[in-house]
């Protein structure tokens, strides 16, 4: 856990989040700033600062991520599709430097 990240601090229950899922690699809550009815953040339990950042010992971790993708927007009744966004450094709009995977769904707006 990095002290200083707000992710790893929802992740050990410091702080708390609207959670909709976790298992032993993710947990999975609405976003506090929503662009979409449905807004979720992705977050794996391991703190990788970004996309940049990946190495091929993650190659499970973003597979499983990808495959939960599909299955979480469906729980959200998100039936006729969905977004997936990933900030990736402060040019790419990364505000929080925990890598995260935004699923959008519904009337997504500004992004």
């Amino acid at each position: 856990m990095h002290a200083d990240c707000i992710f790893c601090k929802i992740i050990a229950g410091t702080i708390p989040c609207d959670q909709v899922y976790s298992d032993e690699l993710v947990i999975v809550f609405k976003d506090i700033q929503p662009r979409s009815p449905v807004h979720l953040l992705v977050v794996p339990r391991e703190h990788i600062i970004s996309l940049s950042e990946l190495e091929p010992r993650h190659d499970a971790l973003m597979a499983h991520i990808m495959r939960l993708l599909p299955t979480l927007a469906k729980q959200q009744g998100l039936e006729d599709g969905f977004r997936t966004v990933i900030n990736t450094g402060p040019a790419g709009g990364q505000v929080v430097f925990h890598l995260h995977v935004h699923l959008m769904g519904g009337n997504i707006r500004g992004i």
